[in-house]
């Protein structure tokens, strides 16, 4: 039986989360200011950190999505892809467990990062065709 055959609510799982929304997207871009252009310019979508970004206290700015979504565009070289990783907001949970789980390949974490609703912690995990994915939980919902 696969996990998919086996959709439950996750509870008391070894290493379980639950997706409970999705946070941010990063594109690598050649052209920061160009991409800004577009998503904001062309695709009416606010920018975040822009200033900051510019005064060189921030390492990338980012554009709103909506009230819990943003992309953030980071400069870079294109290779096989622009997607450098897509976020994934998951109910609290301890961090220690998931890692010791063995559950996920862990690539880094759990860090402080800044997202789509502010600070969070996140683990970043591969998944099965390679591809990074940040898993985070915000301060925030605790009380939820």
């Amino acid at each position: 039986m696969s996990a998919v055959d086996a959709v439950g609510d996750g509870a008391g799982a070894a290493g379980a989360v639950r997706v409970i929304g999705f946070d941010h997207l990063v594109l690598v871009v050649a052209d920061v200011e160009r991409s800004l252009d577009f998503y904001c310019g062309r695709l009416g979508l606010a920018p975040v950190r822009v200033d900051e970004w510019r005064a060189g206290r921030a390492p990338f700015p980012s554009v709103r999505v909506s009230p819990e979504t943003i992309i953030d565009l980071v400069k870079g070289e294109r290779g096989g892809t622009n997607v450098d990783h897509f976020c994934l907001v998951v109910e609290p949970l301890d961090w220690a467990d998931v890692v010791a789980s063995g559950v996920f390949t862990v690539l880094e974490g759990p860090v402080g990062r800044f997202g789509a609703r502010g600070a969070a912690t996140s683990v970043y995990v591969r998944d099965p065709d390679g591809n990074s994915v940040e898993l985070r939980w915000y301060p925030q919902d605790v009380d939820r």
